[in-house]
C-alpha cells in the first residue's frame, strides 16, 4: 500500500484516497459523523452515509461555521473558513499506511474558545509528528452556538459529542492507517484542553485514550446561566426564541453576526458570558475539574500539562488593551478579584511577589492562575507519578506578546517554518527550543516520560526556552499558597471543609 503513488485506505463508511507528501501519507477531511445540518442541527453526531468507491482526502474539508476574528486578533491568529456542510471531518498523516505498524496516535483538538479555529490552521501540521514515528490526527468540531449552545428543546454540549464520535472513529479505523488504538494520546490547547479535561471526565470517553495533554486549559464546567444568557442575547437580537428549533431556522449568517455581536465583550481576563461545556448529566455528570482531584476519573491516563509564562498578554496586547488596564490600575486589581472570587490577601500577595509590576501584570498573572495554574496544579497534586508539568517561557520577537498564550504550538507541531507561526512568533524562532519542545511531545506520546521527574512532592516543572530547558523545583509554589491561604480563609468562615 505504502507503494502506491496515493495511498488508498478502508475506513468503516468507506475507502479513502490521500497523498504522500515528503515521505508522509496524509489524508484530509475525511467524514467522521454525518453532516450536522437541517434535521441532525443541534442533535448529537450522527454516522457519516457510506459511499462507494474511493473518496478523494487530498484537501482539508470544510470548517465549522463560526465568525472571524476581530482585525486586532486577525494579526496575530490564522484562522481558514472552508465553506460546506461536511464540517465533522478529520485528517491523518500517518509514516506507514495499513495495518501492521501498530504506531503511537496522537489525536490533536484545536483551540480558539469553543468559538473559532480548526484543524485546518496551518500550525497544526501534523506532518513532523508523523515523520517521528507518531500518527497524527486533528478533529474538526461543533463551534459556537452550533456547537454549545444551551436549549430546552435540545442535548447540551454538541461540540463534546462530536468529539467523542471523532475519539470513537480513531478506535475503529486508526489501525488501517497504521496506528495502534490502544495506544492513543489525546491533547488539546485552550479550548481543545478543556475539552481534553471534560473527555477525561466523561464516561463514554473511558478506554478511548490512554494519555493525555492539557494546554494552557484546565478541566472546567461552564456556569449554564452564562451559555443560557449568551443564548439569549442572541435571541433577543434575532428576535426569536430562544430554543433549538428556532435558531435551526434562523439564516446561518445572522447567527453568526449576532453571536459574534454578542461575545465581543468576553474575554479570558474580563469574563462575562461565554459559550462552554457545561454539566450535563448525560455525556458529563459532574463537574471535570471536580472528577479528576476528588473521584480519580481516567485512571490509569498518564497526564502531561503545560502552559506559558505571559499567558495572559495575547488577551490584553491586541487592541490596546494592556495599556487601558495599567491606567485603570486599582479598578482593574478589583474587578480581577471579583473575576477571580478571591480575596483582598491574594491580590496583595501578587503585588507584593511583583513589586514592580504594573496592574496589566498582576491581573493578567492572577486572572491566568485562576484559569489555568491553579486548577491544573490541583490536577497533578490528585495524580503524583503520572502528571508531568511544564512552563513555555520563549518570548515573541513581537513587541509586547512575551511568552504569550498560543505560542508555543510552532514549537509543539515543529512548524516555526511557516509564515502563520511567524505572525505570533516574529523572526528567528530559535529550532533548539522547537526540538525540544517537539520531542518532549513525541516521547510522552511513544512512552508516558516526557524526559524529566514527573510530579511529586517537589513540583517540578521542565522550563522550556529560559535558556536551555531545565527543571525548576516549585518555581510558583509561593502563589498556589496564597491561594491555598484563601480558600482556607472561606473555609474557616464559612465552616465548610477547605478543598485543596
Amino acid at each position: 500500500m505504502a507503494g502506491q503513488r496515493h495511498p488508498v485506505v478502508p475506513t468503516p463508511h468507506g475507502a479513502v484516497r490521500g497523498r504522500y507528501e515528503q515521505g508522509v501519507a496524509v489524508f484530509r477531511g475525511i467524514p467522521y459523523a454525518a453532516p450536522p445540518f437541517g434535521p441532525r442541527r443541534f442533535r448529537p453526531p450522527e454516522p457519516p452515509e457510506p459511499w462507494d468507491g474511493v473518496r478523494e482526502a487530498a484537501g482539508f474539508g470544510p470548517t465549522a461555521p463560526k465568525p472571524p476574528y476581530s482585525e486586532a486578533f486577525a494579526r496575530y491568529l490564522s484562522d481558514p473558513e472552508i465553506p460546506g456542510d461536511d464540517c465533522l471531518n478529520l485528517n491523518v498523516w500517518t509514516p506507514h499506511p495499513g495495518p501492521g505498524a501498530r504506531l503511537p496516535v496522537l489525536v490533536w483538538l484545536h483551540g480558539g474558545a469553543l468559538t473559532r479555529g480548526s484543524s485546518a490552521v496551518p500550525v497544526y501540521d501534523g506532518s513532523t509528528f508523523a515523520r517521528d514515528g507518531v500518527v497524527c490526527v486533528s478533529v474538526n468540531y461543533r463551534l459556537g452556538v452550533e456547537g454549545y449552545g444551551l436549549f430546552p428543546d435540545a442535548p447540551a454540549n454538541a461540540g463534546l459529542r462530536d468529539q467523542l464520535a471523532a475519539l470513537e472513529w480513531v478506535r475503529d479505523s486508526i489501525t488501517a492507517f497504521g496506528g495502534d488504538p490502544d495506544r492513543v494520546t489525546l491533547a488539546g490547547q485552550s479550548a481543545g484542553a478543556i475539552s481534553t479535561g471534560a473527555l477525561l471526565a466523561a464516561p463514554r470517553a473511558r478506554g478511548l485514550f490512554r494519555r493525555a495533554v492539557l494546554q494552557s486549559g484546565a478541566p472546567e464546567a461552564s456556569d449554564r446561566d452564562k451559555v443560557r444568557r449568551m443564548v439569549r442575547r442572541m435571541a433577543s437580537r434575532l428576535k426569536i426564541p430562544a430554543t433549538a428549533e428556532a435558531f435551526a431556522a434562523a439564516d446561518r449568517g445572522a447567527l453568526l453576526r449576532a453571536q459574534a455581536e454578542v461575545g465581543r465583550f468576553s474575554s479570558p481576563v474580563l469574563g462575562g458570558p461565554a459559550f462552554g461545556i457545561v454539566v450535563d448529566g448525560d455525556v458529563l455528570p459532574v463537574d471535570p475539574l471536580e472528577a479528576l482531584v476528588e473521584k480519580d476519573a481516567a485512571p490509569g491516563v498518564d497526564l502531561m500539562m503545560g502552559w506559558t509564562r505571559d499567558e495572559y498578554r495575547l488577551w490584553l496586547v491586541p487592541g490596546g488593551l494592556l495599556e487601558r488596564v495599567d491606567r485603570l490600575g486599582a479598578v482593574a486589581l478589583a474587578g480581577a478579584r471579583a473575576r477571580c472570587h478571591c480575596g483582598n490577601e491574594v491580590v496583595r500577595g501578587y503585588r507584593a511577589l511583583r513589586p514592580g509590576a504594573g496592574a496589566a501584570e498582576t491581573v493578567g498573572q492572577l486572572v491566568t492562575d485562576h484559569l489555568l495554574r491553579v486548577p491544573l496544579h490541583r490536577v497533578a497534586d490528585a495524580r503524583p507519578g503520572s502528571s508531568y508539568v511544564y512552563e513555555f517561557a520563549w518570548p515573541s520577537g513581537l513587541p509586547g506578546l512575551g511568552a504569550c498564550h498560543a505560542l508555543e504550538l510552532g514549537f509543539v507541531f515543529d512548524s516555526g517554518d511557516r509564515p502563520d507561526s511567524r505572525r505570533l512568533a516574529g523572526e528567528g524562532a530559535p529550532q533548539e527550543l522547537a526540538d525540544a519542545m517537539h520531542g518532549a511531545w513525541v516521547r510522552f506520546v511513544e512512552t508516558g516520560d516526557p524526559g524529566w521527574r514527573a510530579w511529586d512532592a517537589t513540583h517540578p516543572v521542565r522550563i522550556f526556552g529560559d535558556g536551555a530547558p531545565h527543571t525548576a523545583y516549585g518555581p510558583r509554589d509561593a502563589e498556589f499558597d496564597l491561594w491555598k491561604a484563601d480558600v482556607a480563609a472561606r473555609a474557616m468562615r464559612s465552616g465548610s471543609p477547605a478543598r485543596r
